[in-house]
């Protein structure tokens, strides 16, 4: 049985974690592929939010294994601190969550390093969560990164911790800090040890022994692809691949074992942290964005940039990620706008670009959108379980989006509840 991958379509913060919250009651297999605890994903049922960093968003649902790939970097201390808070909720996943020994560990270095520059670039900050992402996934990259695999191996554990500190300490004193203490780190790792060793597996061989099974899985993205290192808004990006294609590497499978891939869009368009944003607005209407859609990171709290549906970059997610279908998050966002544009392209030098690729974000012109203007409405949209239940403009607007971007839009959310949803094509669950 092939797998969906479910990959953001923006710049993060669609909504991946109820989609796959949704999706997963049909799915025996969820893995999260990327990124690490700058990941917030929210679900809420029945009213209760439940805001998951590591956790595959599949875990609500009882009969899912979860499984963390090697694409991602793992904080142990946050991980427990996760699994710790869903027990208090009533959600245990003994015996149903893996985790890849190949996935790197994130260090108290790698925050400190994290949050010293970017207090220290100014203007030219990234905007990182300050969890000490980046400077894992260089130590990745390096190849003097700390494995959860690791943790098994006491002695090669001491031994390659002190490596990678004492690489990093130069660059912690040029920037004002000070390396911690490599014994306090270490026993720490020990202390953190037992609990994570019963965790750790093979996911990829679990994975292929799933899909050799008949057993449906859905591999879930962090961040999106507009922050994809490769494919993203460069150097304003992640850390890891965002896009579709980073499910293989990250989750240990090939892509024939990849038969749709779901991207999801809010009705309109956030930002983190620095970097190219052409739909950015910064009047009332972007202020009605934020509040209305709630729009403040789940994992630092930090208010989103806001701006129009930009439908130049979806096309341009469609391209790199191979879109089969769109799950369109926070329609409801939009109800009472006085004015409502999407943007189709954008205007430059060079004349009228109908993608937002990453070399024209870099462009010394800044990029001037092309907006079409569509019909607002009024009425409140979270009771809407279907197509017919939404009014004409809000049903004209999902139908724009299918006709500029050509991709089919199979979901929609009208409220953060499971249930507020409505499934444009119900056989999408029965699919995974």
């Amino acid at each position: 049985m092939p797998a969906t991958v479910i990959v953001g379509a923006q710049w993060g913060d669609e909504g991946k974690g109820k989609v796959v919250d949704l999706l997963a009651e049909s799915a025996d297999v969820v893995v999260r592929y990327a990124g690490g605890p700058n990941a917030g994903h929210t679900l809420v049922v029945g009213g209760r939010k439940v805001v998951l960093r590591l956790v595959p968003s599949g875990a609500l649902h009882p009969h899912t294994l979860c499984l963390l790939g090697h694409g991602m970097v793992i904080d142990p201390a946050t991980l427990l601190e996760e699994l710790d808070a869903l027990e208090e909720l009533g959600v245990t996943l003994a015996g149903r969550l893996q985790l890849s020994r190949q996935a790197h560990l994130i260090l108290p270095y790698h925050v400190e390093l994290d949050v010293l520059r970017e207090r220290g670039a100014g203007a030219t900050a990234i905007g990182t969560t300050k969890r000490g992402i980046g400077p894992a996934y260089e130590d990745k990259v390096g190849r003097r990164g700390l494995r959860a695999g690791d943790l098994e191996h006491p002695t090669r554990l001491r031994a390659k911790l002190s490596e990678s500190l004492e690489h990093w300490r130069p660059s912690l004193s040029a920037l004002g800090g000070r390396a911690p203490d490599l014994d306090a780190i270490y026993e720490r790792l020990l202390a953190l040890a037992p609990r994570i060793v019963p965790l750790l597996d093979d996911i990829s061989h679990s994975l292929d022994v799933a899909l050799r099974e008949g057993k449906r899985a859905m591999l879930e993205g962090a961040q999106g692809t507009m922050l994809d290192i490769d494919c993203g808004t460069y150097p304003f990006v992640t850390s890891s691949s965002a896009v579709a294609g980073g499910a293989c590497t990250g989750a240990g499978i090939g892509p024939s074992r990849i038969d749709r891939v779901i991207g999801i869009t809010k009705a309109y368009t956030t930002r983190v942290g620095g970097g190219p944003f052409p739909t950015e607005l910064h009047d009332a209407r972007g202020e009605h964005l934020r509040t209305v859609g709630h729009e403040f990171g789940s994992v630092t709290g930090r208010p989103r940039r806001t701006g129009w549906l930009d439908l130049a970059a979806l096309r341009y997610a469609r391209r790199v990620n191979g879109l089969d279908g769109l799950a369109v998050t926070k329609l409801d966002v939009l109800t009472g706008l006085d004015r409502l544009l999407v943007c189709t392209g954008y205007r430059t030098p060079d004349g009228i670009a109908t993608e937002l690729t990453p070399d024209l974000t870099e462009a010394a012109t800044p990029l001037e959108p092309v907006h079409v203007e569509l019909t607002t409405w009024d009425e409140p949209l979270a009771t809407a379980r279907d197509l017919a239940d939404l009014p004409t403009a809000a049903r004209r607007y999902l139908s724009f989006i299918e006709e500029t971007t050509d991709i089919s839009v199979d979901l929609v959310s009208v409220g953060p509840d499971r249930d507020e949803t409505i499934l444009v094509r119900p056989c999408l669950a029965g699919h995974l």
